[in-house]
């Protein structure tokens, strides 16, 4: 309720610079929503205003969550495998140093964290199941009779952990990633979708690789981790639509680089 009302007040702004007329240019996304619906002469104002609001909210929703995921349970996974954690952690120190922060223009140089980022989105997708999809009509899949009308759903998680296709499907292996695979294809992998596959494959996947490299990268190169007591991480999952840990994670984080650069 409470990002519904900010969004609704951001939203007014927003109109309300239009109508007196001081905005000459697209200032931001809303600017840009705005700008896009206006030649939609088929929707009235308040459906127009209806449908910036859901797109920026599902935006928002969407992006921070499914990213917030992916981090915990890498992070979770890491605190599990000490020595994946410690062979990350020499990456960067190698390839960036501890005298400044990772940058994006660096990850070409770490394939180990890109390896464990896609390692930790096939264990654990963020949507374990896809996007439901409407039959448009009569078709066969996979030798199975497909109704028009018929909702469909494809199961992402059971795909990521078929031992016909990934051996050990159940073990944290980031080197599964490593060699040939390391250029795999996120868009168009017939057996790893953790953004979905296709036409409709989710928009914000190069803002969302983006984001969980920096992420972690930065989590690891400027952090040592541990947890309390030094107990293992309990990895149970949570039932719902988005694939959640049933227990926070608990962790003790200790600075790693110099003083002056937090």
């Amino acid at each position: 309720m409470e990002l519904d009302y900010f969004m609704s007040k951001w939203l007014e702004e927003h109109l309300q610079s239009w109508k007196d007329e001081q905005v000459t240019e697209e200032r931001d996304f809303i600017d840009a929503l705005l700008s896009s619906v206006e030649d939609q002469n088929s929707l009235d104002e308040h459906k127009k205003e209806n449908v910036v609001k859901a797109t920026a909210l599902n935006l928002i929703i969407a992006g921070t969550d499914t990213t917030s995921l992916t981090l915990t349970w890498a992070l979770s996974l890491l605190l599990n495998h000490p020595k994946v954690l410690e062979r990350a952690q020499e990456e960067l120190d190698n390839n960036v140093g501890k005298e400044r922060w990772v940058e994006e223009s660096d990850f070409k140089n770490l394939p180990l964290l890109q390896a464990i980022i896609k390692e930790t989105m096939r264990l654990y997708p963020a949507g374990p199941l896809s996007l439901p999809r409407e039959a448009m009509e009569d078709c066969y899949i996979g030798g199975f009779h497909v109704r028009k009308g018929t909702i469909l759903l494809v199961n992402v998680y059971k795909l990521h952990h078929d031992p016909r296709i990934w051996p050990n499907p159940c073990e944290f292996q980031p080197e599964r990633f490593l060699g040939s695979n390391i250029e795999l294809d996120d868009r168009s992998q017939q057996f790893y979708i953790p953004f979905s596959s296709g036409r409709r494959s989710c928009p914000g996947i190069s803002s969302a690789m983006q984001m969980n490299h920096l992420m972690l990268a930065r989590v690891l190169q400027g952090f040592n981790l541990s947890t309390p007591m030094n107990a293992p991480v309990d990895m149970s999952e949570a039932s719902g639509i988005s694939l959640v840990k049933s227990a926070p994670l608990e962790a003790i984080i200790t600075p790693r680089l110099q003083s002056n650069l937090y």
